[in-house]
């Protein structure tokens, strides 16, 4: 029901021609099979117990229809609907394995080589005249993403889908509001920003990345991410996987090696992962972990001065 309503309110039912021919990229089709919750769909239901599967071709598509909705831009939608092109398996829980706790960005290095391995999106972008470096410069289009405080398509979405599906503050009301709420503003930086007509309407966007902000720095879910990482980070060292296998597999063909090797480690592992209490998971805080801050622009000023 979210997806539907959501897709409606982005009027997707008139997706443009230019952009219909992209939905069948056979890079963008794999993002169906990888969650935009790391993996944690997976995970036990005592600690993760979302309302919808979520994948990164949903979060895709729906930023390329907000950015498109507010620019009428084709390279910047295109630009949005290839953003997370580079998706490893598992998503963030990559970032955990790597070190990278702050940017949480260490996978999208892999970018243009994921684009030069399509010949079908190749083909697209030549046809429209549309570089593969502009794909892979998305942050050039600051509605496509840009840096916090700041709001963009990526992240308004990415506040949507949590709140909606994974804390559970936001209504379908809510979302028809805010997607009837948002206006493009020149910033401070003289930038183009996604920002709100209404205080209101701002306030409750601010409210509700603060609850996503404090659930993505609680113990339960940072033990779980590593724990992950943990499982991914031991199977790649035993040969199980390979690092390049995750950004051409899906997170279903991963588990299911997992689950197929007869090692008593990573089945205890794999066990913990599905089935472990809240209750049962110490304190843990992780270095410099990524803060989800916002400060949205209300008719063209920071709703916050401090």
């Amino acid at each position: 029901m979210f997806k539907e309503y959501y897709l409606k309110l982005l009027n997707y039912d008139n997706v443009p021609d230019f952009l219909k021919r992209y939905l069948e990229v056979p890079t963008l089709q794999r993002l169906k099979e990888i969650g935009y919750f790391c993996g944690m769909d997976y995970a036990s239901k005592n600690i993760y117990n979302f309302k919808e599967y979520i994948s990164r071709y949903d979060h895709s598509l729906t930023v390329a229809l907000l950015v498109y909705k507010l620019t009428e831009d084709k390279t910047a939608t295109i630009a949005g609907l290839f953003h997370d092109i580079s998706t490893p398996c598992f998503s963030h829980v990559i970032d955990y394995m790597n070190k990278d706790y702050n940017k949480q960005e260490s996978t999208e290095k892999n970018m243009l080589k994921v684009i030069e391995s399509d010949s079908t999106l190749l083909n697209l972008l030549r046809e429209d005249k549309i570089k593969a470096d502009e794909i892979v410069e998305f942050k050039e289009f600051t509605i496509v993403d840009n840096d916090r405080p700041k709001l963009c398509a990526d992240r308004l979405d990415g506040i949507i889908h949590t709140g909606y599906n994974w804390t559970k503050e936001i209504e379908l009301s809510d979302i028809n509001e805010i997607i009837n709420n948002i206006e493009i503003y020149k910033n401070e930086d003289e930038e183009a920003e996604i920002g709100f007509k209404s205080k209101e309407v701002a306030n409750k966007v601010y409210e509700f990345s603060e609850t996503i902000n404090k659930v993505c720095h609680s113990s339960e879910d940072n033990y779980m991410m590593e724990l992950l990482a943990k499982i991914t980070r031991y199977s790649i060292n035993k040969g199980y996987i390979t690092y390049d296998e995750l950004f051409t597999s899906t997170e279903e063909k991963i588990f299911n090696k997992f689950d197929s090797k007869k090692d008593t480690f990573l089945k205890e592992l794999l066990k913990e992962f599905r089935t472990i209490e809240a209750s049962s998971i110490p304190y843990i805080e992780l270095p410099n972990l990524k803060v989800r801050d916002i400060n949205p622009l209300v008719n063209g000023k920071r709703l916050r001065n401090e």
